[in-house]
């Protein structure tokens, strides 16, 4: 065995013999060979018994009477006297009565293959010991955090929500989904938050909605959408930000989150551009029901012969009232008045009408839009949310515009804007004026 505390060199060399020889010949060999070549100070016995040479090591195959092999030996010598007692072996040219042949391979420095694990084994402790130091400090830093926002953390209102300590100071209010993302939020220095606590609003939150700005913030997967529903519902909500798609609001980073919340979107605008059908802000739905009890009033003292007495003045004025999304019997009418200052014929009025309403039925529920010629061919077809990049570059013959969405004003002034005729929609959103050359029709008006 090679002795590694020892040695600083191996001395490897190859040997080839004319007949069969034994191990102990060739140790012998290289011995009596050498003895008194190299002087008492390179004498082979006196550096193995002061320990300057290791063992020889020899490895030997006999084979059609001849054999082969290699000769190691460990050396601590310098590199001068490694070198001459290398050479020594070259002149050895018999072992036992058989001609003999030792080659030099090569000598090899033990302490630079030391060095070389060395190396390795060094990063590999380095790396361990940054992995281990940075894990102890983030360790430390969410320790640290986590205490301090959970001191933070108030429980608000008598539902006892999770909320920020900012939440009554505060005159606006982040309405989020559950403890952790107010936690989450609180980490990236938002303090007014609070949480529902699961799809079914509390009144708390309810009534905060009413008394502040206030802004949705919901995870961008389908339990966000359930809760964003939801809220639309019953919380007078004014704006709307989203995570990105498939991610949770605990789970994004600062930077996330004031990116999100730096573009949030109106309420009304958010719901004209993902095409959301049968959801009606709660602010909204209350204006809608003291209009219609308003209305239901002047009817009922109207006397009915003043009905069809309007002046051309009136009826202008009429249709550049604000309207509301409002029952089956107020938008026929309003279309029937835009239709009577078109002179529409009434025939040419219903010509192809069945197909706008197959045409509807077909993406009810799609958020889809279609776009359709002067010959009631389907032009292009495309969501919702494209509808007003269509607009503002439309196709030559645009004619009729069917969509599965809300009617915005927006969209009837870049569809008079651009020659349509027909506008098929879902329902009314907040329209103040509605144009004279654009036919409207809800799905109230195709059942």
């Amino acid at each position: 065995m090679i002795d590694p505390s020892t040695t600083k060199y191996l001395i490897r060399a190859k040997i080839a013999t004319e007949g069969i020889v034994e191990k102990p010949d060739v140790v012998g060999a290289i011995f009596g060979q050498t003895e008194g070549l190299l002087g008492e100070e390179l004498d082979l016995r006196d550096l193995q018994k002061s320990g300057r040479l290791g063992r020889i090591e020899v490895e030997i195959d006999s084979k059609k009477g001849k054999v082969e092999g290699f000769v190691i030996i460990p050396s601590s010598l310098d590199q001068v006297e490694t070198a001459i007692l290398a050479a020594a072996l070259e002149t050895i040219d018999r072992v036992g009565p058989c001609k003999a042949k030792i080659e030099i391979e090569n000598i090899e420095d033990v302490r630079i293959t030391k060095r070389e694990k060395i190396i390795e084994r060094a990063k590999q402790l380095l790396a361990k010991m940054i992995e281990d130091a940075k894990s102890t400090t983030v360790d430390i830093t969410e320790s640290v955090k986590t205490v301090v926002q959970t001191e933070e953390i108030i429980s608000y209102g008598k539902d006892k929500l999770p909320a920020g300590p900012n939440i009554d100071a505060s005159d606006s209010v982040i309405i989020v989904e559950g403890r952790r993302d107010v936690l989450n939020l609180l980490a990236a220095g938002i303090k007014n938050a609070i949480a529902v606590e699961g799809t079914s609003v509390p009144q708390t939150v309810i009534e905060l909605s009413k008394n502040k700005h206030a802004t949705a913030f919901v995870d961008g997967d389908r339990g966000g959408e359930l809760i964003l529903k939801e809220l639309l519902q019953v919380c007078e909500i004014d704006f709307i930000a989203r995570a990105p798609r498939g991610e949770e609001v605990e789970e994004l980073s600062a930077k996330q989150i004031m990116k999100c919340l730096r573009n949030k979107i109106p309420v009304q605008q958010y719901l004209e551009m993902y095409g959301l059908t049968g959801i009606q802000p709660a602010e909204e739905s209350q204006q809608n029901a003291q209009h219609n009890t308003v209305a239901n009033q002047t009817t009922a003292q109207t006397p009915p012969q003043n009905v069809n007495t309007q002046t051309p003045e009136a009826e202008q004025n009429a249709n550049t009232r604000t309207l509301a999304p409002q029952p089956q019997q107020s938008t026929a009418i309003a279309q029937k008045q835009v239709q009577s200052e078109e002179n529409i014929k009434p025939g040419s009025a219903n010509e192809g009408f069945g197909k706008y309403k197959n045409m509807y039925m077909q993406i009810l529920g799609k958020s889809q839009v279609r776009l359709v010629n002067d010959r009631d061919a389907i032009i292009r077809e495309l969501p919702v949310r494209d509808i007003i990049d269509a607009l503002r570059n439309p196709p030559p013959g645009l004619k009729a515009i069917i969509f599965d969405g809300i009617i915005s004003q927006r969209v009837l002034d870049l569809a008079e804007a651009g020659g349509v005729k027909i506008v098929i929609g879902t329902k009314m959103g907040n329209v103040t004026k509605i144009p004279k050359s654009v036919s409207i029709y809800t799905r109230n008006d195709l059942e």
